[in-house]
């Protein structure tokens, strides 16, 4: 799943692809190094300028029809809270419906319902949108982090379903660094099995988030071979989709790791042979 940020603010490119022309090329670029999906968003996840559903239909809406009228085939994904930009990118020609904070607006998982879309269900330590984890906690007697990360997913799954989400549309994600601590985003990825045994696909959104940065002491432009190995540890763990803006690098770890699990042949066979 490749990002594609139509913000000026976003916390990793820097609104590298707040233009529409830039936007465009990424996405053209993105399928061509083997993304699946393209997830489009219109506010960055963090604190910052308010942009109110009106502004983010704007940034959204239009820029999803015009990728659907250039890539038919593709996949599309909008990063949205709100019903009122799920139902404008329903519209515009969209696919899936990435709801990266809890179902924060329920409304939502209706839209989906109504539309056909697919549907992610995140796991956010049930903070309001756009807001950061200040001392998180999960508590030990209920078992901690993870507990409650399979308790919210699978709720929000499940009451997608009983509104008419098609179940085959919806995929559950941990929500690393939402709501979490470092140590409580890694031990979502150590005990990522847990939630790929539900049996809802699992989406992780990790690509240079602030657990890596943290893990390893790097700033934000060195994050990208510790993102990797999480995808790495994720994927032989049997996440199923993987955010990530390293597309190509991404791309071979998926595929190398298919391959060592046997579900992948490799892409040339020489050494030993000639």
């Amino acid at each position: 799943m490749a990002i594609v940020n139509r913000t000026p603010d976003s916390f990793y490119d820097r609104g590298a692809t707040w233009e529409t022309g830039a936007a465009l090329d990424a996405v053209a670029r993105a399928l061509d190094e083997g993304a699946d999906i393209v997830d489009v968003g219109g506010v960055k996840a963090a604190p910052g300028d308010d942009v109110d559903a009106a502004e983010e239909v704007r940034r959204t809406a239009d820029f999803l029809a015009e990728v659907r009228r250039r890539h038919p085939d593709a996949v599309l994904s909008v990063d949205t809270w709100r019903a009122e930009v799920g139902r404008a990118a329903a519209d515009a020609g969209a696919d899936l419906l990435n709801d990266a904070w809890q179902g924060a607006d329920p409304e939502l998982a209706q839209v989906a319902a109504d539309t056909g879309l697919g549907l992610v269900c995140t796991h956010a330590g049930g903070l309001p949108p756009r807001t950061r984890p200040h001392r998180a906690r999960y508590d030990p007697a209920t078992g901690g982090v993870v507990p409650d990360i399979l308790r919210t997913v699978t709720g929000l799954a499940e009451r997608a379903v009983a509104l008419g989400v098609r179940p085959d549309g919806i995929l559950i994600d941990p929500g690393h660094d939402f709501g979490k601590n470092t140590r409580h985003s890694l031990e979502a990825t150590r005990r990522l099995g847990e939630l790929v045994a539900t049996g809802w696909p699992t989406l992780v959104a990790m690509s240079n988030k602030d657990f890596v940065g943290e893990t390893l002491d790097v700033p934000l432009e060195g994050r990208g071979p510790g993102t990797l190995a999480a995808t790495a540890v994720a994927a032989w763990l049997g996440a199923r989709v993987f955010r990530a803006h390293d597309v190509a690098g991404t791309r071979q770890v998926l595929d190398m790791v298919a391959a060592i699990r046997g579900d992948r042949d490799v892409a040339v066979a020489r050494r030993g042979l000639v």
